[in-house]
């Protein structure tokens, strides 16, 4: 190649490979709920009830607006009339519109408290993904240190049988075993990346953006019994419901009474006066018009109002029950499965791996069968297995423990 079209060339596939570059996001449980709050469309979205909220607000507590008006008559032959021109306003009589304003208020601030619960949910269904894409990965670690073992058990059975000295069903079977082990590291690399495929759209990801799961789950201890539920948002948005509701109350019946209505105006008329001719007159007046409650004092309105308050008030008690019950049960889950995990660390993991040695050294020393060795090493992985199910049971309630008490 010339020596001077080097450059160019690599200038072109330097250029080249940024095309084919994917970009990749990483998260891990401490960073998820900053990547939800800055990308997840959902959220996004659901903001928009805030200021949907805010325009309800700004628009409450107003007066009506003032009303112009206008008449004019005359003869047929237009040399007689009268032109009236009046200005009109209507005032409540009550502090209706400060009322509005009150309840409009407090649903704004139930609006932002729903956002808030829009997040924590989104966040503890993340939070939940990502246990399982870490657990599973220590079960495929553990599988891949299971097929480490049993390979190396095959080849030296292989060897064995090649010296004349061992059985060949023997080794089939331990290259059978590790096979088996090789088929779920398969399995369990497909259902990471259908456990990813959830959690992108959590983490408002575009199409063919790579996900990184990173971090490391913490040890499994109990927190402190605490169920007090005042953090969580949908709570606080029940409690400002159940306010509005109690504000509506008094402004249905800050209702039973009509706006009055009060307004000047002004006339002149032209009319012929005989035997003097025409002359010409101007009047100022004021007019008022107030409503009489004979057939309507909003009964069925004030009514409604005060059902409404009862059932909201109810729900906010009950969700605050639910809230400490479901905190409660997710920490007694806890404690059962660090329970279990402890039981398996502790006692039954060091007698299978017991076992499993002086399986495999029988063995080897010609004094055992190979059935006894692949079933003390099932027996171990199902162990194995068996605690990092606990593990994740154990997380998975943790997290449900800490979302239902809001926790960051």
């Amino acid at each position: 190649m010339h020596p001077f079209r080097l450059p160019a060339v690599a200038a072109f596939l330097l250029a080249a490979i940024p095309l084919h570059a994917e970009s990749s996001v990483v998260v891990s449980l401490a960073s998820v709920s900053d990547r939800i709050r800055a990308q997840n469309p959902d959220l996004a979205a659901a903001r928009f009830r805030i200021q949907e909220a805010l325009g309800r607000m700004n628009q409450s507590g107003r007066l009506d607006n003032p009303e112009l008006e206008t008449s004019i008559q005359h003869t047929p032959s237009f040399r007689e009339g009268t032109i009236q021109i009046g200005l009109s306003q209507r005032f409540p009589v009550t502090d209706r519109l400060r009322l509005e304003k009150q309840v409009s208020l407090s649903q704004l601030k139930a609006a932002e408290a729903e956002v808030r619960e829009v997040e924590r949910t989104l966040v503890g269904k993340a939070r939940q993904g990502i246990v399982n894409v870490l657990l599973l990965r220590q079960r495929r670690e553990l599988l891949r240190e299971q097929f480490g073992v049993s390979r190396e058990f095959a080849a030296f059975l292989s060897e064995v049988v090649a010296k004349g000295e061992g059985s060949a069903l023997d080794a089939g079977q331990a290259k059978l075993e590790a096979a088996s082990l090789s088929t779920e590291i398969r399995q369990l690399d497909a259902s990471e990346t259908a456990l990813l495929g959830e959690l992108k759209p959590l983490l408002g990801m575009r199409p063919g953006e790579l996900l990184n799961v990173g971090g490391n789950l913490p040890e499994p201890t109990l927190p402190a019994a605490s169920t007090d539920p005042s953090r969580r948002p949908d709570l606080q948005a029940a409690e400002l419901e159940a306010q509005a509701a109690a504000q509506g109350v008094l402004l249905e019946r800050a209702r039973r009474f009509d706006d009055v209505e009060g307004g000047f105006f002004t006339s002149a008329e032209r009319i012929q006066d005989v035997p003097e001719g025409y002359r010409s007159d101007a009047f100022v007046g004021l007019r008022f018009k107030i409503a009489l409650p004979f057939w309507n004092n909003n009964e069925g309105a004030i009514q409604e109002a005060q059902a409404k308050q009862k059932r909201r008030e109810l729900e906010a008690t009950a969700l605050g029950r639910g809230i400490r019950l479901e905190a409660d049960t997710a920490r007694n889950e806890m404690a059962q499965w660090a329970k279990l995990i402890h039981e398996i660390n502790t006692t039954l993991m060091p007698l299978a791996d017991e076992q499993r040695t002086f399986a495999e050294t029988t063995y080897r020393n010609g004094q055992g069968e190979i059935q006894s060795v692949l079933r003390t090493r099932e027996k171990r992985l199902q162990l194995a297995v068996s605690r990092l199910d606990a593990l994740r049971e154990f997380h998975l309630a943790r997290i449900r423990h800490e979302t239902a008490l809001a926790k960051p």
